[in-house]
C-alpha cells in the first residue's frame, strides 16, 4: 500500500485534515468525530441487518484522540439501492477498498456479531495487499470464524426471521409490527444472515494483534456450549493475547452498557483515554 500522503510530502500539513476527508466520502464510511488531529482510528462493523448508525451514539462518548469511523453496507437507509454483496468476499473486499485510504494512524476494529467475522476477515484482507495491521481487534457477540454455529434462517420465512430478532433483541416490536418497515428491515437482514451463514472461512495464519472479545452474559447467540469458554475459539486466531470482558445483557448488551464498551474499547487503545485530565468531551444524555 502506499502511505496516503507519501506522494505528497511536500504538501503543508494543514492542507491535510481536507484531504483525507475527501477520502472519507465513500458510500461506505461514516465519520462523525471531525477534530483535525486524531491518534488513532476506530473502525465500527455492523451486525447483521445492522447500520453504520448504530454506532452513531459513540461519537458523543469518545475524545478527540479517536477518530470513529462506522462502515454502512448495502441495501439500507441512504444505500438502499445500492446492490448488496454477493459473499463475505466481495464485501469484505469493497470494504477494504473504501478504508485503506484512512488507515494513515493507528487503528483498531470492533465487530458486533456478523460484523466481528467481517473486521476478522477484514485484518487479513488488509495485511494481504500490505498495509498496516490493526493494532487491537474488537470481537463482539460471536463466537470465533469456524466455530460459530450457521443456520439456513435466511431461506426460511419473514415470520421466522421476525420471531429471530425478536429472540436477540436489538429491535424494536413496533417496527416488527408494522409491515412496510418490517419489510425493509428484514430486507437487509436476509441478505446478511446470506452472507454470514454461507461463510465458510478459510485457513489462515493467525494475527498478531491483541484480540478483545465483549460478550453478553446471557447472550442466546453463544449458546450454554459457551457459557464456560466466553472466548469462543478467538484466542487460536492470534499469536498475542486474548482478554474478555462480559457484560451484563443478551446479544445487544452493548445498548444499554454503551457508556461502559467504549470505556473499555478507549482503555485498550491507551489508559490515558479514559484518564481525564484535560480531555473534555460531551457525553450522551
Amino acid at each position: 500500500m502506499t502511505a496516503p500522503f507519501s506522494q505528497n510530502a511536500s504538501f503543508p500539513h494543514s492542507a491535510r485534515p481536507s484531504a483525507r476527508a475527501a477520502r472519507a466520502d465513500s458510500p461506505w464510511i461514516r465519520r462523525w468525530s471531525g477534530h483535525s488531529a486524531p491518534r488513532f482510528t476506530l473502525v465500527c462493523l455492523p451486525h447483521a441487518g445492522g447500520t453504520a448508525g448504530f454506532y452513531r451514539p459513540w461519537a458523543a462518548l469518545t475524545p478527540p484522540e479517536v477518530e470513529l469511523l462506522a462502515i454502512q453496507y448495502p441495501g439500507r437507509e441512504d444505500r438502499f439501492d445500492d446492490p448488496g454483496a454477493a459473499d463475505m468476499q466481495e464485501l469484505v473486499g469493497a470494504v477494504a477498498d473504501a478504508l485503506e485510504p484512512l488507515l494513515d494512524r493507528p487503528y483498531a476494529l470492533f465487530g458486533h456479531s456478523m460484523g466481528s467475522a467481517v473486521a476478522w476477515e477484514l485484518a487479513h484482507q488488509l495485511t494481504a495487499r500490505s498495509a498496516p495491521g490493526p493494532r487491537r481487534l474488537f470481537a463482539s457477540g460471536r463466537a470465533a470464524p469456524g466455530t460459530a454455529v450457521t443456520g439456513q434462517l435466511h431461506r426460511r420465512s419473514d415470520d421466522t426471521l421476525s420471531a429471530e430478532l425478536a429472540r436477540l433483541g436489538g429491535t424494536s416490536r413496533e417496527i416488527l409490527d408494522d409491515p412496510g418497515l418490517r419489510s425493509l428491515v428484514l430486507a437487509a437482514v436476509r441478505h446478511d444472515y446470506r452472507i454470514i451463514e454461507t461463510y465458510r472461512p478459510a485457513d489462515r495464519p493467525p494475527l498478531s494483534c491483541p484480540l478483545h472479545v465483549l460478550t453478553g452474559s446471557t447472550d442466546p447467540e453463544l449458546g450454554e456450549e459457551r457459557s464456560r469458554d466466553r472466548a469462543g475459539g478467538w484466542a487460536d486466531l492470534t499469536t498475542a493475547r486474548t482478554e474478555v470482558r462480559v457484560f451484563p445483557g443478551d446479544h445487544f448488551y452493548l445498548t444499554p452498557r454503551r457508556r461502559e464498551v467504549v470505556a473499555t474499547v478507549l482503555r485498550s487503545l491507551d489508559p490515558s483515554l479514559t484518564t481525564g485530565g484535560s480531555h473534555t468531551w460531551p457525553s450522551t444524555p
